[in-house]
Formats: structure tokens, sequence, C-alpha cells
């Protein structure tokens, strides 16, 4: 049985937008089959995208 693992690739921050959910939700729907999550934070006024690859 293996298991998955999301391993952090990459991080961006932005000023907060709620347009940003929705890029990540669009990029999740579109990239998951290529190995590839994303993540949203939100920190007060910003955002900080994350991209993690499934190993």
């Amino acid at each position: 049985m293996s298991e998955e693992k999301l391993v952090p690739f990459a991080t961006k921050t932005f000023p907060a937008s709620k347009t940003l959910y929705e890029i990540v939700d669009f990029l999740n729907k579109n990239l998951k089959d290529k190995s590839l999550m994303f993540g949203v934070n939100k920190n007060q006024d910003t955002m900080t995208i994350s991209i993690y690859k499934l190993d």
C-alpha cells in the first residue's frame, strides 16, 4: 500500500483577494493528474499560494 505525501515546491505571497481562492480551485481541478496540488493561506491582508508535489 503506497501513501502519497505532499512535498512543498514553491510559495508566493500576494495582496488578499477572493479571486485567489478561485484560481487555486481551478489549478487543483486541472493539474492534480500532473501530481501537483495548490493551497492558499490568508494572513490578514495578504494571501500565500503554495505549490505541492505529490510523492
